[in-house]
């Protein structure tokens, strides 16, 4: 039995990286210390797709890896209009080469910030992003918001580690000398625990940010007796609390891209937290979901110079979500292949989407079966990163963090599968040119 520890848990974006673990017989036997449930899970490990396979005469054939690589590289090289989707469940390395894929077939290369936090990332282009790291937040903040989102549930390990609970270098009183302000449509176990909790109407946020901005700024007059189901009172309370913090954090999630102005939000939480600036120390941070999905924004832009929904088919990016994103493209009835890596759209888009996925070639690549393997026509198994495979990625404040492997495995890692779809399909177009 080996102990490792400063393990790298991959699973959401805390990307946390203080866990021990116990490996024996090249299997991770127990997590010691410092995951979570669900990144506990994780790390033990469960069900695999245990072999590569081709879907034939509408059932699933076991074969080899060479086989999947190379049938995967026919229907990529035989596509005129291809979509990738996912990369936010995989390192960076694996998400480099998928771009240099989508370039070689002129493909849309799209990631699942397209369906979270894509309304942040425009919002953050039009206006910019007063952010911090974690580190900061840990060892500084005396006031933590929480809009829209529910770490409790979603992120578990994020108010013990980064927030909330725990005790940095001048917070070393932990909670006893912090506030906690919720604001949510419902009271949520996070809601629970905080000083004070806002609930707002549904689609009201636009309008609370704007009453928030208002009193920041000193014109308590115009606002009214009632902003989005929220007293003024309530309001001036929660000015009152931000003004005196030394330094505030609002960390906002899905509760508020995905509802009513979407982006537009985001660039009125954005000014909230500058009108903020005028009385004392505040930053702002998007609660990512996915351990890389900073990483495949952060790729896709080094490469492209755009973060997700690229349409590189014209031989040049092309970025306009809303119309490449995959969920659109889909609908339209636009793809004529796809590929998904480290991703399930079978149980995250909307039906119509589906129904075209069930009439064109799918290849999944993936460690763990779920419902879109039910209609993959390809199906690749792929090693665990930060398990059995190794790579960097980024946390949800945009720190770079290395995965470690831990055990070996026989399954292939995401960079090296899609390297040999690569040099297949470009053998293909070259044969083809011969």
């Amino acid at each position: 039995m080996v102990e490792i520890t400063d393990v790298v848990c991959s699973l959401c974006g805390c990307v946390c990286d203080d866990i021990v673990v116990e490996v024996e017989d090249n299997k991770v036997t127990k997590v010691k210390k410092g995951a979570c449930s669900v990144g506990k899970s994780k790390l033990m490990g469960h069900g695999r797709i245990e072999s590569p396979a081709i879907r034939e005469n509408g059932s699933l054939k076991d074969c080899s890896y060479d086989d999947v690589i190379k049938k995967a590289a026919e229907i990529l090289a035989a596509a005129r209009r291809p979509l990738l989707y996912g990369w936010s469940s995989t390192v960076c390395e694996a998400d480099k080469v998928g771009v240099e894929l989508a370039e070689e077939i002129g493909a849309v290369i799209d990631n699942t910030a397209s369906v979270c936090h894509g309304p942040s990332v425009l919002a953050i282009q039009d206006v910019g992003l007063p952010s911090c790291t974690l580190g900061e937040v840990k060892n500084r903040a005396d006031l933590i918001i929480y809009w829209g989102a529910n770490p409790a549930a979603a992120h578990a390990n994020h108010m013990k580690r980064y927030s909330y609970i725990t005790k940095g270098y001048w917070t070393a009183e932990g909670k006893k000398n912090k506030k906690l302000i919720v604001v949510d449509v419902r009271r949520t176990a996070t809601a629970k625990m905080a000083d004070v909790f806002l609930q707002i109407e549904q689609g009201k946020d636009y309008l609370v940010f704007s009453a928030l901005r208002a009193l920041l700024y000193g014109y308590e007059d115009v606002v009214p007796e009632e902003v989005g189901g929220v007293s003024k009172k309530d309001l001036l309370e929660t000015v009152r609390m931000m003004k005196e913090a030394k330094f505030g954090i609002t960390f906002f999630g899905m509760g508020v891209t995905h509802t009513g102005a979407r982006h537009n939000n985001i660039v009125n939480a954005i000014q909230m937290t500058r009108a903020a600036h005028t009385h004392t120390k505040f930053s702002i941070m998007p609660m990512r979901g996915h351990y890389n999905v900073a990483g495949i924004n952060q790729v896709c832009t080094w490469e492209t110079g755009y973060p997700f929904a690229v349409d590189l088919s014209r031989g040049y990016a092309w970025y306009n979500p809303g119309e490449v994103s995959a969920t659109d493209l889909l609908i339209r009835q636009e793809c004529d292949a796809a590929l998904f890596i480290a991703t399930d759209p079978g149980a995250h888009f909307p039906g119509e989407s589906i129904r075209h996925l069930a009439k064109i070639p799918v290849i999944q690549i993936d460690p763990f079966p779920n419902p879109t393997t039910e209609f993959a026509d390809v199906l690749i198994p792929a090693a665990i990163s930060g398990i059995e495979a190794e790579g960097n990625v980024y946390r949800m404040d945009n720190i770079p963090i290395r995965l470690r492997k831990l055990v070996d495995t026989e399954y292939m890692a995401d960079e090296e599968i899609l390297e040999r779809i690569l040099e297949e399909v470009r053998a293909i177009k070259e044969k083809e040119g011969e």
